[in-house]
């Protein structure tokens, strides 16, 4: 059924299965990865602004990522949670354009501050002497602001032609939230603007740009880790970068499978599987990653879990002194 400019008032999201049986193990699903999303996130979050140990420019950005990954995630899967609730499937055109832009500026926003963060790690392995003067509170705050503005700015041309298109072929959306490619699929207004814009804006400055910002250090990271004479030295030297290497691999993976993946290579069902890992797991997985691949984080934890048992069982004082 056609759907012409005046009559844009919601879209119907379709979820990730039509199957009855399969609703309420996805619920179940997708609630316990949300859960675990913010319980992690939430932690990095909270030891980052109250132990004055992790106050430093990598956990700076630690905590930016954490924002962003609990961001996307409440974006992306609330409207999965609250359908199974209230049984309404429906989504308001003005939400569904609201989806859009902050999917996508969330997404292009993480991409940079993953960028800030390897140039943090350049400057922790390769000028470990200037490290505190280069990355001083100001300009990782500036790098921080940057990524920010930058990542929410990148997206509004994109959002804009969308929520210009004029008729819609269906009011289905065949995904489980508002994103470009499932919109353009129904769409029956010309969408060679938006293609434009997602092979020229998109995926070169949104997508290799920040690539490159991020690789582009870790070839001096590793031309100067290959000059540390000992073995010890240049497994602590990788150690440092370990985390960060794995949550980029594993973003920008998916990222590819997603957008860059012929869509005969990538039919609707493989692309909600993509995006599910990409805006559910991958959240998920970065606190886990950056908790236990990482001493710093392990050990605030350890004290403010040793904190808290001695202000809630005091009788135990002989152990908190």
């Amino acid at each position: 059924m056609e759907a012409h400019q005046g009559n844009r008032t919601h879209f119907i999201i379709k979820g990730i299965s039509d199957v009855p049986e399969l609703q309420l193990p996805l619920f179940l699903l997708v609630l316990l990865i949300y859960l675990i999303t913010l319980g992690g996130n939430l932690t990095i979050l909270l030891l980052v602004c109250l132990d004055r140990h992790l106050r430093t420019p990598m956990y700076f950005f630690l905590g930016n990522l954490s924002m962003l990954d609990i961001s996307s995630t409440t974006v992306t899967l609330h409207k999965i949670l609250a359908t199974f609730v209230t049984g309404d499937k429906s989504v308001s055109f003005l939400e569904c354009m609201a989806h859009v832009y902050f999917f996508m500026a969330l997404q292009c926003t993480e991409l940079l501050v993953l960028a800030a963060m390897s140039y943090d790690r350049y400057v922790a392995v390769c000028h470990p002497l200037h490290y505190h003067m280069v990355m001083s509170h100001g300009v990782c705050s500036l790098l921080a602001i940057g990524c920010w503005v930058s990542g929410f700015l990148e997206v509004i041309p994109h959002t804009s032609v969308i929520s210009n298109f004029s008729c819609y072929a269906s009011h289905e959306i065949n995904h489980f939230f508002c994103d470009v490619l499932p919109l353009m699929r129904i769409s029956c207004s010309d969408t060679s603007l938006l293609k434009l814009l997602i092979v020229t804006e998109g995926v070169f400055v949104s997508g290799l740009i920040p690539l490159s910002l991020t690789l582009i250090p870790y070839v001096f990271i590793i031309l100067a880790v290959l000059k540390i004479p000992t073995n010890i030295g240049r497994r602590k030297a990788f150690y440092t970068c370990s985390s960060h290497i794995t949550v980029v691999v594993l973003l920008y993976t998916t990222l590819y499978c997603l957008y860059l993946t012929p869509s005969s290579k990538n039919p609707l069902g493989s692309h909600k599987l993509f995006s599910l890992f990409n805006t559910a797991v991958v959240p998920m997985l970065n606190p886990l990653i950056y908790s236990l691949k990482n001493k710093d984080v392990k050990s605030s934890i350890k004290r403010k879990l040793h904190s808290i048992s001695c202000r809630l069982f005091p009788s135990i004082n002989f152990i908190c002194k």
